[in-house]
């Protein structure tokens, strides 16, 4: 999904991709495609409207380029962008999520208010009905705890009902959480939710968006914001649904991204338990515990490592300690699926081993 080379962006191609992100009917593939024809936002912003329509681009995307509202939305982007800790992730540079890039639709641009460094760790996400009931709740607080506690990053939609209680529990045992709007950050949604937020921004965790700072709601923005929560993760758990959740659609597309999915049962009679048994008749493992999610994870890293010398010989401390990598980098020089590197750099970064600074790995020495 990245372009062949990374080259730097320069202040004036930043603002001419602000600009571009703002466009009507412009979804990540036009995207992708302008900078793929002229080889850069800022060519494409200046090439002439015949340009746009040979590519089978729409009308008023071309039309839009030089409009104020337009201008005046990156302008305040890039002002945004000025203050501490608020970021810009791009979909062809090296700080970008690298599960993420795998998707096929993977967001061009990424606003992040937090640490984005977070996105790169190993992530689960978790999430379920608006309306639970409260031992779903319950359940999805405790799960939380546990998989937090076990080192993964909590990530969900930051919507009221389940998405919450795995935010708010994951924080409750010093754990990360990442939160992915269907809005724009300056026009947070659900509004019950902006201290939960905030808290996550001050406590080292993240709130993310694909949209433009201040796109308000729009009810066919949360299941596009769906693809991101999945595409970031190792796997959805799905923990109370009925038939006709979004969830089911976080799951779907779970997994078509090649993700996992998990499905905490319920009793029958209750309607908030049909959408996850649905999905266990579709193929999704079956969840009681925290254990039957941590074996299947567990599954990516069967390698061979010596008890006598474990800090030289396991495969990826090999390669850390010949230099630093992205967790992307490691998958690709040592052969490993994404998923497989993420899962075993969990587990090398809570023995001590390993450590993730500025989204490289680097090996400790003992």
């Amino acid at each position: 999904m990245s372009l062949p080379a990374v080259t730097p962006v320069s202040p004036a191609e930043l603002e001419a991709r602000l600009r571009l992100h703002r466009l009507p009917e412009l979804g990540p593939a036009r995207f992708k495609k302008l900078l793929e024809a002229f080889g850069s936002a800022s060519k494409a912003i200046s090439a002439p409207a015949s340009a746009w329509r040979s590519l089978g681009l729409p009308l008023a995307c071309a039309e839009a380029r030089r409009a104020n509202e337009v201008r005046d939305g990156a302008s305040h982007a890039l002002a945004w962008l000025e203050r501490p800790g608020q970021h810009l992730l791009m979909w062809d540079q090296p700080e970008y999520p690298a599960l993420l890039a795998e998707i096929s639709d993977a967001p061009p641009l990424l606003f992040v208010a937090g640490a984005p460094g977070i996105l790169e760790k190993p992530q689960l996400a978790m999430v379920g009905s608006r309306r639970a009931s409260r031992p779903g709740m319950d359940t999805a607080a405790a799960f939380s705890r546990s998989l937090a506690g076990a080192g993964f990053v909590i990530t969900s939609g930051l919507a009221l009902g389940i998405d919450a209680a795995a935010h708010q529990a994951a924080l409750d045992v010093g754990g990360r959480t990442v939160g992915v709007l269907g809005t724009g950050l300056e026009k947070f949604y659900p509004q019950r939710n902006r201290r939960l937020a905030d808290a996550m921004i001050a406590s080292g965790s993240a709130v993310l968006s694909e949209f433009p700072l201040d796109a308000g709601p729009s009810a066919s923005n949360f299941p596009r914001r769906n693809r991101i929560i999945s595409g970031l993760s190792l796997g959805v758990l799905v923990v109370e649904a009925s038939v006709a959740s979004g969830s089911l659609i976080t799951a779907r597309l779970a997994a078509e991204q090649g993700r996992e999915v998990y499905a905490i049962p319920g009793s029958i009679h209750h309607p908030g338990a049909k959408g996850c048994h649905q999905l266990i008749r579709d193929g999704a493992m079956l969840v009681e515990t925290i254990e039957h999610i941590l074996e299947a994870l567990r599954g990516w890293q069967q390698m061979p490592l010596s008890t006598e010398a474990p800090s030289v010989t396991h495969p990826l401390l090999m390669l850390l300690h010949a230099a630093p990598h992205t967790s992307e980098a490691l998958a690709i020089t040592s052969g490993w699926a994404l998923p497989k590197v993420l899962a075993a750099l969990t587990e090398l970064e809570m023995d001590g081993r390993a450590v993730c600074e500025s989204g490289r790995w680097f090996a400790r020495v003992s």
